[in-house]
Formats: C-alpha cells, sequence, structure tokens
C-alpha cells in the first residue's frame, strides 16, 4: 500500500485551520474529501503540524495510504481540480511505509508578516497584522537575540497548550524589512509550542513600538510567566514556509518531546 507525501500551499482565511472541528469548514475536511472523491475510497491524512484558523501555509505537509496506485502527476492534476481555490497541492512524491509527518519533522520555519504602512491596506488585510506607527526594525531585531537558542518558552505559550513541556529550541529569529512598509519576522525551530511564534512576534513588537527595551524580552524569556510576554499576535500574518526533513526519523534527545501543537502551532 503506497504512503503518499503532498505538500500544500493555501490561504486559511476562510477556515477554521487545518484540523476538523464542529464549527467550521478546515483544510483537512477539504482535502480529505478531494482525495475520497479521487481515490474512489475514504483516506486519513495526517499533517505535520495544526495551523490554527486564519492562519496561511506554502508548506504544509500531509501524508496518506492508498491502496489505489496512481501516477504522482494526478495528486497536481486531479487533487487540484478537485479543492477549493484557495487549496492547492504543490507537489506529491511516494515516502516509506514509516514516514510520518510529524514525528520524522527535523524543524519548521514559519514567516509573520506586519503590514506598516500608515494607511490601511485592502489587499493585505487578509495576510499580514496591519500596524500604522513606523516599527524599529533594528531594535527588534537585536532583541530578537536574546530568544535563539534552547530555552523554557513558558512565557510564550497560549493558556491551554497541551505540551508536555515547554523547552524548544529557536534556531533562526530575523528580522527583516522596512519600517513604513512592510516587516517580516522569520522564526525557524525544531518544534514550537501553541501560539509560540506569534507571542513572540507581538513581544517584539512592543520593542519594535517603543514601549518596552530591548533587554526586557531576555527578562520575560527567564520569567517564564506568560503575563509579562506581549499580546498574542493575530493569525492572518503567520505562514507555515517550510517543514524540514532528513532521511529518516530524527534522534531523539532527553526532554525532548514527540506531542507537537503548531498554531500553528
Amino acid at each position: 500500500m503506497p504512503r503518499v507525501k503532498l505538500v500544500l500551499e493555501y490561504d486559511g482565511t476562510r477556515y477554521v485551520g487545518w484540523q476538523v472541528q464542529p464549527n467550521g469548514r478546515s483544510i483537512q475536511a477539504e482535502l480529505r474529501e478531494a482525495l475520497g472523491r479521487l481515490l474512489g475510497a475514504p483516506v486519513e491524512v495526517a499533517a505535520a503540524g495544526r495551523t490554527d484558523s486564519g492562519v496561511h501555509a506554502t508548506g504544509q505537509v500531509v501524508c496518506f495510504d492508498t491502496e489505489r496506485q496512481l501516477p504522482l502527476k494526478a495528486y497536481f492534476m486531479g487533487l487540484n481540480g478537485l479543492l477549493p481555490e484557495d487549496i492547492a497541492v504543490v507537489r506529491a512524491e511516494e515516502v516509506p511505509a514509516a514516514f510520518d509527518p510529524r514525528r520524522w519533522s527535523r524543524g519548521k520555519r514559519y514567516r509573520y508578516r506586519v503590514s506598516n504602512r500608515p494607511t490601511r491596506s485592502p489587499l493585505r488585510r487578509h495576510t499580514h497584522w496591519e500596524i500604522y506607527a513606523p516599527l524599529q526594525v533594528e531594535a527588534m531585531a537585536r532583541a530578537a537575540t536574546h530568544l535563539l537558542g534552547r530555552h523554557d518558552f513558558s512565557a510564550f505559550r497560549a493558556s491551554d497548550c497541551q505540551a508536555a513541556h515547554a523547552v524548544r529550541e529557536v534556531r533562526r529569529l530575523a528580522v527583516e524589512g522596512t519600517a513604513g512598509d512592510a516587516v517580516f519576522f522569520v522564526v525557524e525551530g525544531t518544534a514550537f509550542l501553541k501560539h509560540m511564534v506569534r507571542n513572540l512576534v507581538g513581544t517584539l513588537v512592543e520593542v519594535g513600538k517603543g514601549r518596552k527595551p530591548e533587554a526586557w524580552v531576555a527578562e520575560v524569556l527567564a520569567s517564564r510567566d506568560r503575563t509579562r510576554a506581549g499580546p498574542t499576535a493575530p493569525p492572518q500574518g503567520l505562514v507555515l514556509e517550510e517543514v524540514f526533513y532528513g532521511e529518516g526519523p530524527p534522534p531523539r534527545t532527553a526532554g525532548d518531546s514527540a506531542d507537537v501543537f503548531d498554531d500553528e502551532p
């Protein structure tokens, strides 16, 4: 029975998130329905991470098993003809039977987009957080260095996060772009807590607005207290860009947890 891996791109504006939920349409449900029509049988699909309501993706990874052998191009031509216009398959390949898109992941990259124009942008309202006052990009970039490495990120997890512990490793946290136009936060890590990326961004924006000094970010991290961090950035600015894999499941080290909750994370 072949196991097929798909890479998806989607606009999450109209959806309650990746996972099937009783309160609205989900990416998972739309893909499952399209696959069932294409393959002529019900199909269960698993994803690398659970994007939240309104969150987008250019590199979401999913996989499924099927008894029907189809050429890989069928998952482009066939599925993309059955999926809604805001969901698309961008790559497809066969993978080993043991492949698990979440547990085999060696990390993810997210991009958070801020529109920093002095007026609202009709074309960015579903894809950016609109902040009208100019942000101090260099100050946020310097503050972000305090968050690199392996730490307890309890100060940046949602109150209902179900992960067993808050230790995570942030490999990259870059602040790019131009004040007065568009600013981007690029975050790479081994795994993320629920709302972690959006809470990191919301905290750094407090520095960018001049409300907090750069060193305050380190104090928040050390406190492990969510109430001391900045607000949760809205979901529409967040994009799951890429999930990283090696040749097999990554080695686990002490303290690692397989219960990864992505906003997303």
